[in-house]
């Protein structure tokens, strides 16, 4: 039988604090040269490499990222804070972030913020413990603590997600006082006056509707009814906002017939969010209502079954991967010039993507 290969003279207990200096010397190297198999393989020979990356595995080595950067200053993580990784418009963003950040040889630190802005300083009073190299965070409605501790740490930050005219540091997203004001309009154009409104209470989905009702009020007109749910968007929330509604009519949506032509005036809801949007054409189609006959339905985000429902569901596209990327290069761009100038705000902007779900309409005006 072959001998069992010799390991070496590290116990499991003294593995635990095995430092760099003890794979030096067990690999018969000098601690600059572990240094580099770690940071600059491409710079040792590889029959170094190969002993070196064998006594690490042998003996578990974890290299102490701190210690690391109290000589270079850095730690080589951002934290990323966004508000759900269920909707997957946030996820593209996040995943775009990372395969960036990675290519830097950063690592990221991801957080959940729950749409609540308390909720995001407990999370930053963490994340500042913890020295990050920056902070990319999702939209620009923070506490005043957060916001001044923020500033005073001097660490790059980028808001994402939004538009402001006062932003902590770099800024890449997109108005929605203007998505609101277009959705309107472009649904005025198409005919619709019979407007009701779907939201959850996230600040940013409600100056969206703010928005709307604002630019539907210049032209005289006035929604029947806003639902408001507290908490994340969810499909039972949709379903319920259009049970709410009908019984709010007291009937449901009739189409009205002139001659042999259907002239249609449906009740038209817009929603804050996808989800919402899907929970109203599941209701309708569980109580036999026609879309967009009888009723019709805008939704926010374009996630990736809104073009799959039935019927396909009109919205506005956000590219959350292009955001991603934008701030991820944003923030590199700081980190390797720290003294540069700020970038301009990033306006990314919007789509608005016109489906079945407010399919052709014969106004009656």
């Amino acid at each position: 039988m072959p001998k069992p290969k010799k390991a070496h003279p590290v116990t499991a207990r003294s593995t635990h604090g095995i430092t760099i200096f003890d794979v030096a010397k067990l690999a018969g190297v000098a601690p600059i040269t572990v240094s580099r198999v770690m940071n600059q393989p491409d710079q040792v020979k590889e029959s170094t490499l190969l002993k070196v990356r064998r006594v690490i595995e042998e003996t578990g080595y974890v290299r102490n990222q701190i210690a690391g950067s109290l000589a270079s200053n850095r730690t080589r993580l951002v934290a990323v804070v966004v508000p759900m990784l269920t909707n997957p418009i946030f996820a593209d963003t996040f995943q775009a972030i990372a395969a960036r950040l990675e290519q830097a040889n950063y690592q990221v630190l991801l957080g959940i913020s729950g749409y609540k802005a308390a909720q995001e300083q407990e999370l930053l009073e963490v994340v500042l413990s913890r020295r990050p190299d920056g902070i990319i965070l999702t939209g620009t409605i923070h506490t005043e603590v957060s916001r001044k501790r923020l500033r005073a740490t001097g660490i790059p930050v980028v808001e994402t997600w939004d538009m402001t005219d006062d932003p902590i540091d770099m800024l890449v997203g997109f108005s929605h006082e203007t998505i609101g004001q277009r959705e309107a309009q472009h649904l005025l154009a198409q005919g619709y006056r019979d407007f009701a409104l779907i939201e959850v209470d996230d600040p940013r989905g409600v100056r969206r509707s703010n928005s709307f009702i604002q630019q539907l009020a210049r032209q005289d007109v006035t929604p029947l009814d806003r639902q408001t749910f507290h908490g994340l968007p969810t499909l039972e929330q949709g379903r319920l906002g259009l049970v709410n509604l009908l019984h709010l009519l007291q009937r449901p949506p009739v189409e009205i017939r002139a001659g042999s032509a259907v002239i249609q005036r449906p009740l038209i809801l817009v929603c804050t969010s996808d989800t919402l949007a899907h929970g109203v054409l599941t209701e309708a189609a569980s109580r036999g209502i026609a879309v967009p006959g009888q009723v019709a339905v805008m939704g926010f985000g374009d996630m990736n079954f809104a073009a799959h429902t039935f019927p396909a569901l009109s919205t506005v596209k956000i590219d959350g991967t292009d955001i991603g990327q934008r701030a991820a290069s944003a923030l590199l761009e700081r980190l390797k010039e720290p003294n540069g100038a700020p970038p301009e705000a990033m306006d990314v902007g919007f789509t608005l993507v016109n489906r079945d779900s407010t399919g052709p309409l014969i106004s009656t005006r």
